[in-house]
């Protein structure tokens, strides 16, 4: 008589699975956080069942009481998790039969783990995006309200990290939740492609029995059946996408960390974090280092290889399931999780930054930076550009040379390169002037930044469905 190797597929062998093998191809390591889901995926699946008759009522009833009972022990912890059952299916189903007997055998009828694992991982991700997009949410709030505070401080804003035009605190807030803001787009678009049932396409081709897809949809709050049964097994996409949207997003706040990096330290001098979000040295005792943004741009790494693991582990697999899909979780998993602990951290630290305004003042006065204004003003002097720029590029030669900022000179030193100059000059050549000038849609001028703080606001209260603060 042949020895049984495994309650679910062994009948077809004739020796028991190495052990190692057995280990090295177990999943239930890491899959097991997918309890809840696979739990709540088979209650729907024995509902589905019991309606098109393939279940009885009473059968239905004890199974979906013993998955409770189940859950309920895990999240006890009162449940041992077996490497030979290799994965949370079989856990979960093992556990079952001995609960309630041969009719938790009956559970796994009309489906397959590989339908079963994609609509598992469907329904955690879909939970997860709904959690990351409350700390969005709560990050782009963050943002706004720290941007309407300091729309009046004034700072220097940068290209080449060189000293350029100046702009405002809260102008350059508002950029960062720009960016935010395309990221939450990107995951509300990418759940839709989530929320697609996977589960009757059972282990590729579909199942005999006389399913009905769409009421086990209905109970899982899938928008619809897959549309392929081959495709639905083996489709990663969902996941790829979710990555790339964790990609894109960690990028952003690594930008947002360099400059809080930067910002913080002596030599900027533009803001102060909270001691709470920072750490000391264990031998300088005068250090405050910036940790979270530290840690949040070295995150960012991570997400990235997700991503190209993820990607790689898709680009040679032929139609349809293949085993090296097990491989998809971990990455997933921890990407997941990266993207919700940075987003606390920036949530929590983001509304707590504090701004040194006269810092921020006085790096915007190097740098000769309303130049840009002063040509401006002699083109509307009449003055080509190309002159313009011509005559302000001597003017800031002449003011390295003496050491004066343009808006130091004399009327007659800014003369000696243009007759056009008067002393209305001088209204544009101070940062108050500067940055009020540009008072237009998207510029800097102060009753700008609050209209933009307040559009941003209402644009998030119609996106979440919530309302304006």
């Amino acid at each position: 008589m042949t020895q049984q190797t495994n309650q679910s597929w062994g009948g077809r062998f004739s020796e028991p699975t190495d052990t190692f093998v057995a280990a090295f191809t177990a999943s239930i390591g890491f899959d097991k956080r997918l309890y809840h889901h696979d739990i709540r995926g088979s209650i729907a699946h024995a509902t589905m069942l019991s309606q098109v008759g393939v279940l009885t009522e009473d059968e239905r009833d004890a199974i979906i009481d013993g998955l409770s009972d189940i859950e309920r022990d895990i999240e006890a912890g009162n449940i041992e998790w077996s490497v030979a059952l290799e994965d949370i299916h079989m856990n979960i189903e093992a556990r079952l039969t001995d609960k309630i007997g041969i009719t938790g055998k009956k559970l796994h009828t009309g489906r397959s783990r590989n339908d079963q694992i994609a609509t598992d991982i469907r329904l955690y991700l879909r939970d997860e995006i709904d959690a990351i997009d409350l700390e969005l949410t709560r990050l782009r709030e963050g943002m706004i309200t720290l941007a309407d505070r300091e729309a009046d401080t004034i700072m220097p804003g940068f290209t080449h990290l060189q000293t350029a035009q100046p702009v405002t605190f809260g102008h350059h807030v508002l950029a960062w939740q720009e960016m935010i803001g395309r990221d939450h787009e990107r995951l509300r678009d990418c759940r839709k492609r989530v929320n697609v049932l996977p589960l009757g396409a059972a282990a590729l081709a579909g199942t005999t029995y006389p399913i009905d897809r769409h009421v086990t949809a209905e109970l899982l709050g899938f928008d619809r059946p897959a549309e392929n049964s081959l495709d639905a097994v083996s489709d990663r996409d969902f996941a790829i996408e979710f990555t790339s949207f964790a990609s894109l997003l960690l990028m952003h706040l690594s930008r947002i960390s360099e400059e809080l990096v930067l910002w913080s330290s002596a030599q900027f001098d533009f803001i102060d974090l909270p001691d709470r979000f920072c750490t000391g040295s264990s031998i300088m005792p005068q250090k405050k280092n910036p940790d979270v943004p530290e840690l949040v741009r070295g995150k960012t790494g991570r997400v990235y290889g997700h991503l190209m693991s993820l990607l790689t582990l898709m680009k040679s697999q032929p139609l349809a399931y293949n085993k090296d899909n097990q491989e998809d979780k971990e990455p997933l998993f921890d990407s997941v999780d990266t993207v919700k602990g940075c987003l606390r951290a920036f949530g929590d630290m983001i509304p707590a930054i504090e701004a040194k305004n006269a810092s921020m003042y006085e790096a915007a006065r190097k740098g000769f930076s309303t130049a840009t204004d002063l040509a401006d003003y002699l083109v509307r002097q009449g003055v080509a550009f190309r002159d313009a720029h011509e005559i302000v590029g001597k003017s800031v030669a002449y003011g390295i040379e003496t050491g004066k900022d343009l808006s130091e000179m004399t009327l007659s030193e800014l003369k000696q390169f243009s007759d056009t100059i008067e002393q209305d000059v001088f209204e544009v050549l101070t940062l108050e002037g500067s940055v009020a000038a540009r008072n237009h849609i998207g510029g800097t001028a102060p009753n700008q930044v609050r209209a933009s703080a307040q559009r941003a606001r209402d644009t998030l209260a119609h996106f979440t469905g919530g309302t304006a603060q």
